[in-house]
């Protein structure tokens, strides 16, 4: 998968030559494919909306005996024609492309960052891949973040990626980097067998203080220390755009489908509802794991949220319209077979 995903993304920079817009035109183009499905699950969701006064009705009335009340309840959900899984079918096409790309962006950016190594040593040009304030997409946009790869990041590379980079390299290189690592005939057995690895890792280490931007601030927090690094690789934008997007999306998804009454249990009691603890855990959990991840990611993530938060809207209006048509002319609505 992390293979056919880069070779699409590789595709896509063949022709506008900046991975940054190449992770937008391929969110598009996912997004745009899982539309109809989108607009059926907005549709479905709202169908269940308009059916919590009677599942509430039906939670009050049955909640004593649980077997009953998803009898009734699954009654309800036939008669009406709508389906409490109707908000689940994009995410559960979504979730697997968003770990996908989760994936195959660290892939690609494990392999742009031993690109970078390799260029270091031998005393090329290392070339970063910029986009607008991240002046390195294959790490964080965060101000405790430099461009240049880490040593932590570095030893996190699997070993079949430096090999297929060191493949790349022309033969003059690679007796260089020998050179360099004091290696008398560097192969991929060597690779394979971690010598050249180790000899790689040691030998950059003494390169990375000095590439690497010195601290302008530092930030202790008694149970860990943050460092600003001076001339940051990002300015965090990323992160918090996907935060505030998550959450956008949130207050969107309730505003138009109000949470269902809790369920109640034998005893007449009101179960726990999830709902207000997932409306802060996913804004939360998108900071984190964007502060965390390399840029080219943080990227498709608030490609993907803004997105859908746009489509959420237009889809909305277009069901406002189509409930107030036939709120205006019930007979043309029965007519047609029902709201479509």
């Amino acid at each position: 998968m992390n293979e056919l995903l880069k070779s699409i993304l590789d595709g896509i920079y063949g022709f506008v030559g900046n991975y940054g817009l190449s992770i937008i035109f391929f969110t598009l183009l996912i997004k745009l494919c899982l539309l109809p499905l989108d607009y059926k699950s907005r549709k479905g969701m709202r169908k269940m909306s308009e059916l919590a006064p009677k599942q509430a009705e039906l939670q009050k009335k049955y909640g004593h005996d649980q077997e009953k009340l998803n009898r009734k309840l699954q009654e309800l959900y036939r008669k009406e024609g709508a389906s409490p899984m109707a908000g689940c079918w994009p995410m559960l096409l979504t979730m697997p492309i968003l770990f996908a790309m989760y994936a195959a962006m660290r892939y690609m950016a494990n392999e742009q960052l031993v690109q970078q190594t390799f260029d270091l040593l031998l005393g090329n040009e290392v070339v970063f891949e910029p986009f607008l304030w991240v002046k390195n997409l294959w790490m964080p946009d965060s101000p405790f973040s430099g461009s240049w790869p880490t040593l932590q990041s570095l030893q996190m590379v699997e070993t079949k990626q430096w090999v297929n980079i060191f493949n790349t390299l022309p033969a003059e290189s690679i007796a260089k980097l020998a050179e360099v690592l004091n290696i008398g005939e560097l192969t991929e057995d060597a690779f394979q067998k971690g010598e050249a690895l180790t000899a790689t890792i040691n030998a950059i280490a003494p390169h990375l203080p000095v590439a690497q931007e010195s601290a302008y601030l530092r930030i202790n927090l008694l149970i860990t220390e943050f460092v600003v690094v001076d001339n940051c690789n990002g300015l965090f934008i990323l992160p918090i755009l996907s935060a505030v997007s998550q959450f956008a999306m949130t207050k969107l998804t309730e505003s138009k489908n109000p949470t269902p009454a809790p369920a109640v249990n034998a005893n007449g009691q009101q179960q726990p509802n999830s709902g207000a603890f997932m409306k802060w855990f996913f804004p939360l959990f998108s900071l984190w794991i964007c502060a965390s991840s390399n840029a080219a990611f943080a990227l498709y993530w608030v490609v993907t949220n803004i997105f859908s938060l746009v489509t959420n809207l237009l889809i909305n209006w277009k069901l406002d319209n189509e409930e107030k048509n036939a709120a205006a002319n019930p007979e043309a609505v029965t007519a047609k077979g029902g709201l479509k």
